[in-house]
C-alpha cells in the first residue's frame, strides 16, 4: 500500500526535513511526498478505493498501536493508497473534514504544518515497525 503524504507549503533545506527525510527511508512500503503551495495548487488525482487521512485538531488522537491497525487493516483489504493531507496555517473546513475517511490528531497542542509532518513521518515509520514486528516500538 503506497503512503502519500500531501502537504501544503514547502519543507525546503530545515531540520524538519532531514527528520521527515530520516524516518520515510526507514518506511518498507512504498511512500510518495507531494508538496502542494499554501493555496491553489492541484491535488494529485485521488483513484478510487484510496483511504484520506487528515490531519486536524478535531481528529482522532489515536496511540501509535491504534494507527498501525488501521493502517494493516487498509493494507490487507487491499486499499493501494492512503493518503494524509496536512493543511496549510488555517486547516480545512468542514466540508473537506467531511470528505475525509479519518480524521487523524497529534493532540490538543497547535503544531507548525512542517512539524506535524515530520511526526506523522515518524509514526508512519513506527506503524510499520509495529506490523513488522520490528523492536523499534516499545510500549509501556
Amino acid at each position: 500500500m503506497l503512503l502519500h503524504i500531501v502537504a501544503r507549503g514547502r519543507i525546503g533545506r530545515s531540520p524538519e526535513a532531514e527528520l521527515v527525510d530520516r524516518y520515510l527511508k526507514r518506511v518498507t512500503w512504498p511512500v510518495r511526498v507531494t508538496e502542494l503551495p499554501d493555496t491553489g495548487g492541484k491535488m494529485p488525482i485521488l483513484a478510487p478505493g484510496t483511504r484520506v487521512v487528515m490531519l486536524d485538531e478535531l481528529g482522532e488522537n489515536l496511540p501509535s498501536k491504534a494507527l498501525a491497525t488501521r493502517l494493516g487493516a487498509w493494507r490487507d483489504d487491499g486499499v493501494r493508497e492512503t493518503r494524509f493531507l496536512i493543511g496549510a496555517a488555517d486547516g480545512f473546513d468542514d466540508v473537506d473534514r467531511k470528505a475525509a475517511d479519518m480524521l487523524l490528531s497529534f493532540g490538543k497542542a497547535t503544531w507548525p504544518h512542517m512539524m506535524a509532518r515530520a511526526m506523522l513521518a515518524e509514526q508512519l515509520w513506527r506503524a510499520a515497525s509495529i506490523l513488522a514486528n520490528h523492536p523499534y516500538h516499545r510500549e509501556g
